[in-house]
């Protein structure tokens, strides 16, 4: 696998749409790499990464995207449609060294756009990571927690955001 150069910066950070034969394998990768332990929660099978055509392109309200640095992708984002106006954000994953960079925010804010383009009216995730930055990285987009849940021995916290009640898509100032 080639190495990004040292003058790679977020600033040459590209999101683009997912493209079967060239991405495949990578975000297969980074969906394996990302599982908590290395295990899949008890209710996670990964369909969907098995099938990201079908999963995130047959409807238009779905997408898939991965975030790319000199042609390698660092990232990875999906987002479905789960009840009338409602997403759900799935699979952010960001590659270690990228981690705390920008590149979760600038797919965050590519699927939030895509949720205002298409009428969503309601976003929520979830994830077993109790790490803090991930939680403020959402809290900055005004996602609030709802819940946190014990499943299997692990916590999952849930998150959602309002879109009616915000003016524009993007990060609260810090």
């Amino acid at each position: 696998m080639a190495k990004l150069s040292p003058q790679s910066g977020i600033d040459d950070l590209t999101i683009r749409t997912y493209c079967h034969d060239r991405d495949r394998e990578v975000v297969r990768d980074l969906y394996e790499n990302g599982l908590l332990a290395g295990q899949l929660a008890p209710n996670d099978t990964g369909a969907d990464i098995d099938d990201i055509p079908r999963t995130y392109f047959e409807q238009a309200s779905n997408h898939f995207w991965v975030a790319t640095l000199e042609g390698r992708v660092v990232g990875m984002i999906g987002l479905a449609l789960e009840g009338e106006h409602t997403g759900e954000i799935r699979r952010l994953r960001v590659l270690p060294n990228w981690q705390g960079s920008g590149v979760a925010g600038r797919l965050i804010e590519s699927a939030l756009a895509h949720c205002n383009q298409h009428g969503y009216v309601k976003v929520v995730f979830d994830t077993r990571f109790e790490r803090d930055d991930t939680v403020d990285l959402f809290e900055r987009f005004g996602f609030q927690h709802t819940r946190t849940k014990a499943m299997h021995g692990k916590e999952l916290l849930e998150f959602y955001l309002n879109l009616y009640r915000q003016t524009k898509p993007g990060p609260s100032p810090a």
